[in-house]
């Protein structure tokens, strides 16, 4: 009987989701966990790869096991082996044919960057310090991901897909604020909101010397039907290179290809590479958030 497995995990200290020869894997712990509770190999499929260090919530995959498991037994099970790192959030009857790839209609993927040094958001977030970076700029480059598209300046020298095509739905800058900070008055340290006129320091903190665009605390969000080996690191490092004014909105247009024509590997070897697009940020800020079926 197939069952689908809800997880989530913190990418530090792992390869990725996928089982690789000699590094640790979350696909490795998860198969060894249900392997002692199942007895025997026990394969999983996964929603898709993830770089190494980079983050999941939500992440779902399938496996095989016997008629009438108790699904909350299971999941209570593999919570007490899994390391903290990895934690199994729902187990569940699936449809036979199921399969957590293939069946994947749409992936979210969010990216976290903070503006000035802040420790309680460091090791999922990236210090972004660049002054008089432009978010309105890097969100009308965001805008021109949307729609169908080659991204083989934004795929990982190296990589076994016979297509770069990919079909963005949504890409956008927001500023959030961290939840430690939000459940805080001003008064404890909040970051974000504002002191009350009467209590105001004169001098400016670091956040408000920010120009207005700039904000503390801001996510990337971009969802799609695929995606390529480290292409959401490539295009968030392409937009800071747009927000700095390294690079123009025209010259990230440039790199934002039609799909070649017939859609072929030897079409695709002819498009132009990825060191026409800017350097890969940190995965450690990285989230695969959401895959939807």
């Amino acid at each position: 009987m197939r069952y689908s497995i809800t997880l989530s995990y913190a990418g530090a200290g792992f390869c990725g989701w996928q089982r690789q020869p000699s590094d640790p894997s979350v696909q490795e712990c998860l198969e060894i966990a249900l392997g002692k509770l199942l007895g025997g190999e026990v394969p999983v499929i996964g929603a898709g790869r993830t770089d190494t260090g980079v983050n999941a919530i939500g992440y779902v995959a399938c496996f095989d096991g016997p008629e009438g498991l108790s699904a909350d037994d299971i999941c209570y099970k593999l919570n007490a082996i899994l390391p903290r790192s990895i934690v199994v959030l729902q187990v569940a009857p699936a449809a036979p044919d199921f399969h957590a790839r293939f069946d994947a209609r749409r992936r979210e993927y969010t990216y976290f960057l903070h503006r000035s040094k802040d420790p309680f958001v460091e090791a999922f977030s990236w210090q972004c310090g660049y002054p008089d970076l432009s978010f309105e700029a890097m969100n009308e480059a965001a805008a021109m991901l949307v729609g169908t598209h080659d991204f083989s300046c934004f795929e990982k020298v190296g990589a076994d897909n016979k297509t770069s095509v990919c079909t963005v739905f949504e890409a956008f800058w927001a500023q959030y604020t961290p939840s430690l900070y939000a459940v805080m008055t001003p008064e404890q340290g909040s970051l974000s909101a504002p002191l009350p006129p009467r209590t105001r320091p004169t001098q400016k903190t670091s956040a408000e010397r920010l120009p207005a665009s700039g904000g503390q605390y801001w996510y990337f969000r971009i969802s799609a039907d695929r995606f390529l080996r480290n292409m959401v690191r490539a295009i968030v490092g392409t937009l800071i290179e747009v927000g700095r004014g390294k690079r123009t909105l025209d010259d990230f247009a440039s790199l934002i290809l039609p799909p070649a024509s017939g859609d072929v590997p030897s079409a695709k070897s002819k498009r132009p590479n990825r060191s026409l697009a800017g350097e890969s940020v940190p995965g450690h800020a990285l989230f695969l958030s959401k895959v939807e079926y």
